[in-house]
């Protein structure tokens, strides 16, 4: 043991050495925000076109790709992942079916890069393939050009009867799609391409009654550097083989100057059954509650423009749905947990509608679909306990589920059928679906992907614990080990945790996280306030000036393992990304201390300059706070990371990652992270900053893309817990 940790210090003070020769160019400005003067060193970075940060970025790149590539054993999490998916076969997402049982869905093989587009008439009808995404070629001229571009079908959405197909597709890991449209019986793709969408995060696409068309989202400005990105943005109706490049705006800011729109609001047309009489126009922000309004259809396909306020944020509706003359939805009205409701379109009331389902003072409703037969919902306790149950003739049925489930995903062809569908999931239970027969009470199976054995990963346990927080709340905790853990406080460690936006972290089969187990680590994830977990509340005590509760919460669940002797500092290792970089930056910041490495993925490292960025950086204000107003630059101050990095802090060795394409979190946040974190680090802890020249916000990412990625984050955070097969030799 005395010999590894004498190699570890001597490699990284190498490393620490080899990086002080390439220290970031720096321009520093100063902010003066009511009296409080903000000093920060390295604004020039911000601008990604400036030749000397494009080459220390690409520098700082290339020398943590270096280090990493020396790792032995890097390459272990991406051989096991395409080891697994050889023994499985194939694996399906994005399943879609329709009210006449036609399934569309995305099926990626074995060693292939993407999934490809697969169709099949009922579950037990023979599986044709309908579209493969290396047949798209965009607007490049020529097939040369062609071979450069990959492309990832991230969307589908089928018509109502299922004779049109609308496809989605990214190229290198880019946020923006371009959407094309297939006619299913002929297998004709449409020539006309739709640009400058993202169906996939905001909006989706609705198709018309007529199955002629569709709504979507579009945005005028699609170069995330703007300060004109993410506003005005506008619900088209697009009527297929007609010029894409002709919007037909029928919900948006400019179209509908009456209705007020916030000019960074995301304004999408909902529909929900075909023979619906209204279209629904909702607000899309970062806030759990929404302005929304409401249009016959008629109107809205006669060209009107008759919108009319449906409810407001103050009402605290979620989960709007449709049938008949009814609008069900979930109510946070005086209500946390929330309630199950419904009213009338004709005489819609918010605030004292019939409530359906009462909330519970322990238990969160979380989902609910509309059948023939009642409505089906669920419950989750603590975010990791899921319960199904049936609303039918004014009573609650709990429906027990085939096995104990963390989260149950729901399914349903609509509000005339008897057709719903369970997915079951855990953090040692593979997804499983089922269509349940309420008949006969009873759960068939009807799995798309194969379900397959590990036999590997039989040692596995989970537990499902509360600990109390510094303040005394109770924050659930899930903890993922091998049955036979000791409690030595030699464990390696991994916490991946998010807590921001009502984002509910809830159990999901995660092979990576089983790996780290097998190999004798524990994976850990807290729960902690600004996630949903535990309802609204949970929600607001985690945001804005009392966002110090999420990473709080954190450190509070890492002191636990310590005492409990799971586990020690120099055995830890955080993982987040995303709203989760505040989490874990600000953990790594307050108690350096705790933890012995940070990885972190796209992470809002630099919320004073948040809203600046670019991008959806304005749409966080209602999160976080703005700078415009004291209250919100005192929250944004308490919870920026790198403007708490201190000159001479010792800090856990450090990997910074982004995806250079990506609009949600600027790679620039990174960029500067990485370049104060180095410049005022006095350990001998590597810091690396590795950027994605071809990535965005890893949500479009390939398969392979994705393995590899996760391979680097692990291989580092077991180099730096001293696990033995991952000690470089030199």
């Amino acid at each position: 043991m005395k010999k590894i940790i004498f190699i570890i210090a001597f490699l990284l003070a190498k490393y620490m050495v080899a990086q002080k020769g390439d220290p970031a160019p720096s321009l520093p400005v100063i902010d003066e925000y009511f009296g409080n003067k903000i000093f920060d060193e390295y604004r020039n970075l911000e601008n990604l076109k400036d030749l000397s940060t494009i080459k220390w970025m690409k520098s700082q790149t290339d020398y943590a790709i270096s280090v990493i590539n020396k790792i032995p054993n890097k390459n272990f999490y991406l051989n096991k992942r395409l080891e697994f998916d050889k023994r499985q076969g194939f694996s399906v997402s994005d399943l879609s079916i329709t009210s006449n049982d036609k399934y569309f869905y995305l099926k990626i093989n074995a060693g292939e890069k993407s999934a490809k587009v697969y169709y099949r008439n009922g579950f037990n009808g023979k599986e044709e393939i309908l579209y493969d995404p290396a047949d798209f070629s965009s607007s490049l001229k020529n097939l040369s050009e062609k071979l450069k571009h990959q492309f990832v079908i991230n969307l589908l959405s089928p018509s109502w009867d299922g004779s049109k197909l609308a496809i989605s597709l990214t190229e290198n890991g880019k946020e923006f799609s371009e959407v094309i449209v297939m006619d299913v019986g002929k297998r004709y793709i449409h020539p006309e391409i739709i640009t400058n969408t993202d169906p996939s995060n905001i909006g989706g696409i609705r198709w018309l009654e007529d199955n002629s068309g569709f709504f979507y989202i579009s945005y005028p400005t699609i170069d995330s550097s703007s300060k004109e990105y993410g506003k005005n943005t506008q619900s088209v109706l697009y009527k297929i083989g007609q010029d894409p490049q002709k919007l037909n705006v029928v919900f948006s800011n400019p179209n509908n100057p009456n209705l007020r729109i916030e000019k960074t609001a995301f304004p999408a047309v909902l529909s929900f059954n075909s023979d619906d009489k209204y279209y629904i126009g909702i607000l899309v922000d970062s806030e759990d509650f929404r302005n929304t309004f409401i249009i016959s259809k008629k109107d809205l396909l006669e060209g009107k423009k008759n919108w009319k306020s449906l409810y407001t944020k103050e009402d605290k509706v979620q989960n709007i749905s449709l049938a008949n003359d009814e609008i069900y939805f979930l109510s946070g009205y005086n209500s946390l947990n929330y309630k199950l409701c419904k009213t009338s379109t004709n005489n819609p009331n918010f605030r004292n509608p019939e409530v359906l389902v009462p909330e519970k003072p322990d238990e969160v409703i979380t989902n609910f679909k509309i059948t023939k037969d009642g409505v089906y919902f669920t419950r989750t306790k603590n975010g990791v306990e899921a319960k199904l149950y049936l609303y039918k003739d004014g009573k609650e049925t709990n429906i027990k589920t085939p096995f104990v489930t963390g989260n149950i995903y729901l399914e349903a062809k609509g509000k005339d059928f008897s057709d719903i569908w369970i997915s079951c999931s855990g953090w040692a239970n593979e997804e499983q679906r089922f269509k349940y027969d309420l008949q006969t009470n009873s759960f068939i199976s009807e799995n798309l992907t194969p379900i397959i054995e590990y036999p590997e990963f039989k040692d596995v346990v989970v537990e499902e614990i509360t600990i109390k927080s510094y303040d005394g709340v109770e924050v659930p905790l899930s903890l993922i080990h091998n049955k036979n853990i000791r409690k030595d406080g030699n464990t390696p460690v991994l916490i991946n945790g998010y807590g921001a936006f009502a984002e509910s972290y809830y159990p999901y089969f995660s092979l990576s996280y089983l790996l780290w187990v097998n190999q004798g680590g524990m994976v850990v994830v807290p729960h902690v306030r600004g996630g949903g977990e535990k309802g609204e509340q949970w929600h607001i005590d985690g945001q804005k000036l009392k966002k110090s509760n999420s990473w709080k919460d954190l450190i509070a669940c890492t002191e636990f393992l310590i005492a409990q002797h799971y586990t020690s500092p120099k055995k830890i290792a955080l993982l987040g990304g995303s709203a989760g970089g505040i989490l874990m930056g600000r953990a790594m910041t307050e108690r350096p201390d705790l933890f012995a490495a940070i990885m972190i993925e796209s992470g809002s490292l630099n919320t004073l300059r948040k809203e600046f960025s670019g991008g959806t950086g304005n749409t966080t204000v209602q999160e976080y706070g703005s700078v415009n107003d004291l209250e919100g630059f005192l929250a944004l101050k308490k919870m920026d990371a790198y403007h708490h990095i201190e000159k001479g802090g010792k800090y856990p060795a450090t990997l910074i990652t982004a995806g250079i394409n990506d609009p949600i979190v600027t790679p620039w946040i990174s960029v500067k992270f990485a370049a104060k974190l180095l410049a005022n680090n006095t350990s001998v802890n590597p810091v690396l900053l590795k950027i994605d020249y071809e990535g965005g916000h890893a949500t479009s990412n390939s398969a392979i893309q994705r393995y590899a990625n996760i391979g680097d984050l692990f291989a580092f955070a077991f180099w730096q817990l001293g696990h033995p097969d991952y000690q470089p030799k030199d």
